[in-house]
């Protein structure tokens, strides 16, 4: 069963403007752990003052998802991750030969460094679960991260991830993460090290969830997602994408409370102040939505016939959408909704002209615009002498 990390309350506050009061960081850590993700990594302590205090808010407040804290390899920055009470901690250092240089450190160096700062962490919390980060993982030499990898686990890591930090990898290509997955766990198995394997995707090309799939599929043990996709640039794998998909699709996540997400993604999207797109997939406000006379006929028929994931998983339902694109099948189970199943042909007619005029403008009609609509057609066939029903 793969595990999944919620990264919102740490890599979301990445995405430019976005920031969670300590307040607001519990409460969204709350929420994440009634849906079901398995880490939340909330933060990175040596941040701020702010950051770090929410981090050991959340380690405190009982929640039964593993709560985590970002490190760089540094021992200041392990050490205040220990003192927020975290059971889960991040460290992170890259290994590609052009970072290595900037820095002028030799790669036997550094690999002392991370393999040290590992060791502290489990020295100061035997429990605690420690994942070890090469960052910008897929375009270092394999032969680096192997050596700093499973030096980390000599010295107690017992998490790899594969940080896809640019957004690089294209799925049916030569670079691909399913790949590599496979050939980071034989390398680390040629060494002797068995550790669990995370997948971190970018989302800079558009492939995040494509490639947090390749991963799954390749055998990934967790995958890092978070609300709405927030994060550095294009942001990473959008958790309700891939929790749906995952449960839909791959019979992942029995525990999962799906249903809950709409509450989460209304949250988070409140105090980030970055809105749900109406497109996005699966929690976008047109999802669901069917809207061309064809598609809602036959979406009324059988909403498979233009729906591939039922959004019940997600506690959502299939609407009908009335604008300039609605045919008479669309209009009348609309008028149903609002009682008006026995409006005469002629009448129907007249409101379904309104409703596209008004669908022209740009608008689409909801239940309490029919309804006037409704009235304004009667008022107007009285006028003219007809009788109404």
């Amino acid at each position: 069963m793969v595990r999944i990390l919620d990264t919102t309350l740490r890599e979301g506050e990445q995405t430019p403007g976005v920031y969670f009061d300590v307040h607001v960081k519990a409460a969204i850590a709350a929420e994440l752990d009634g849906i079901g993700v398995d880490v939340i990594e909330a933060g990175h302590p040596a941040v701020t003052d702010g950051i770090r205090l929410a981090v050991t808010r959340i380690a405190a407040a009982g929640l039964r998802a593993r709560i985590g804290a970002h490190a760089r390899s540094l021992d200041s920055d392990v050490t205040l991750a220990l003192e927020c009470g975290v059971n889960f901690i991040g460290i992170f250092y890259c290994v590609s030969d052009e970072r290595l240089a900037d820095l002028g450190s030799p790669l036997a160096r550094v690999v002392d460094q991370i393999a040290r700062t590992v060791a502290l962490a489990k020295a100061h919390r035997p429990d605690i679960m420690v994942r070890y980060t090469p960052e910008d993982t897929v375009r270092s030499p394999l032969d680096n991260v192997l050596t700093a990898s499973s030096a980390a686990v000599a010295a107690g890591a017992d998490v790899i991830s594969i940080a896809d930090t640019t957004g690089c990898l294209i799925p049916g290509s030569r670079n691909t993460m399913y790949d590599y997955l496979r050939r980071l766990r034989d390398g680390l198995a040629a060494r002797g090290a068995f550790p669990l394997i995370a997948v971190h995707c970018h989302n800079d090309r558009g492939l995040a969830l494509a490639n947090a799939l390749d991963g799954y599929r390749a055998g990934a043990d967790i995958i890092d997602a978070s609300v709405l996709g927030l994060g550095e640039r294009a942001g990473i794998v959008d958790l309700a994408t891939l929790m749906a998909v995952l449960a839909h699709d791959f019979g992942e996540g029995e525990h999962w409370k799906l249903r809950q997400l709409s509450k989460l993604y209304s949250m988070v999207s409140r105090f980030s102040g970055v809105a749900v797109p109406p497109t996005f997939p699966v929690m976008g406000g047109h999802a669901f939505s069917h809207c061309a006379g064809v598609h809602t006929q036959a979406a009324l028929r059988n909403p498979l016939h233009y729906q591939s994931l039922d959004p019940a998983i997600v506690g959502r339902r299939s609407t009908i959408v009335l604008d300039h694109m609605s045919g008479m099948a669309a209009l009348r189970h609309c008028l149903a909704a609002i009682g008006e199943e026995g409006l005469p042909e002629m009448v129907a007619r007249a409101v379904l002209s309104k409703v596209k005029a008004v669908g022209r403008t740009g608008r689409t009609v909801d239940q309490e615009e029919l309804a006037l609509i409704v009235n304004l057609v009667r008022g107007s066939e009285l006028e003219d002498g007809e009788a109404v029903a």
